[in-house]
């Protein structure tokens, strides 16, 4: 694996900038290089945000930004539209069919539909819908071993929400490895 970059979107929150360090984080816990960078605007809150990592098992990372992008994950509908343009042709769109509805622009990607907020309220609380999204990133993509992002997932969480991420996390990962499954047939 040389560089792969990953764009998360959604609305402050969602903890879209927590998912990038889970990811980031995962990947330095598994050895290799990775960079991460948040961004949101001023009012936060409700407020388009984006984390942007980048991971490369080769070489240090030389430049954090995502400018084609290998993996799109998308919780927000304006997150999709400003950054769509950034995923590679040929990359993988995750997003959440609840909040994102697809235009023209998506055929260009292998596409996964993750009903991560409906998943997240079965789970107990919305609020880990982003972490529903990180269980399913993680199996449809095999770059990070299941446990590793795990480990991260209970690194970034910690406290009395460790359980509930940990649940969300597994209904997530299941829920892509049920994708990844049924692609194959």
């Amino acid at each position: 694996m040389s560089r792969i970059e990953i764009l998360i979107g959604g609305f402050g929150g969602q903890g879209i900038l927590l998912a990038g360090w889970i990811l980031g984080n995962a990947a330095m816990l598994r050895g290799y290089n990775s960079t991460y960078l948040p961004s949101y605007g001023p009012e936060a809150r409700g407020g388009r945000c984006a984390s942007r990592v980048v991971i490369d098992c080769e070489r240090e990372v030389d430049c954090p930004l995502v400018r084609n992008a290998d993996y799109l994950i998308v919780m927000y509908q304006e997150a999709y539209d400003s950054y769509i343009d950034l995923l590679k042709p040929g990359g993988v769109l995750i997003y959440d069919n609840d909040l994102v509805t697809l235009d023209e622009r998506a055929k260009k990607a292998k596409i996964y539909a993750v009903p991560a907020t409906k998943m997240a309220e079965s789970v107990g609380r919305r609020i880990v819908a982003n972490i529903v999204m990180i269980g399913a990133f993680t199996a449809i993509s095999n770059l990070i071993d299941k446990e590793t992002v795990k480990r991260s997932v209970i690194e970034g969480v910690r406290g009395r929400y460790v359980d509930l991420n940990v649940r969300a996390f597994e209904v997530g990962y299941e829920y892509g490895r049920k994708l990844v499954e049924s692609e194959k047939k």
